[in-house]
């Protein structure tokens, strides 16, 4: 659902450039460091526009690529910690099971005792 509104969102905010971007094709002045060019607004907005895009995606990417090397260094560490200890889901599960029963025989012996007169 997250991803939906991002997309509604980035097609608004395309949209929104867009018409912005049509409203305004007067040429104008860039100074850049070779000298001065004189381009259409037009194409100042959608270029800022796109190296903005690519910045940010950019940065998505890095931030994407980082989480999973976190992800593969902490399913290594659990690895290694579950050999070091000899945890396993088994042996979890079989200490559950032994607590509900045990939890179970103290409930039915509470109940017998409160039977009693």
């Amino acid at each position: 659902m997250k991803i939906q509104w991002s997309l509604i969102a980035a097609l608004v905010f395309a949209l929104v450039t867009a018409v912005f971007a049509v409203i305004n094709v007067n040429p104008v002045e860039v100074n850049l460091l070779f000298g001065i060019v004189n381009i259409p607004l037009i194409l100042l907005i959608l270029g800022c526009s796109l190296i903005g895009g690519l910045i940010v995606g950019a940065f998505g990417i890095y931030r994407q690529y980082q989480m999973q090397k976190q992800i593969r260094t902490l399913a290594a560490e659990i690895i290694h910690v579950r050999e070091a200890t000899g945890y396993t889901l088994e042996v979890q599960q079989a200490a559950e099971e032994q607590k509900k029963q045990e939890e179970a025989a103290q409930t039915a012996a509470q109940n017998a005792q409160d039977k009693q007169p």
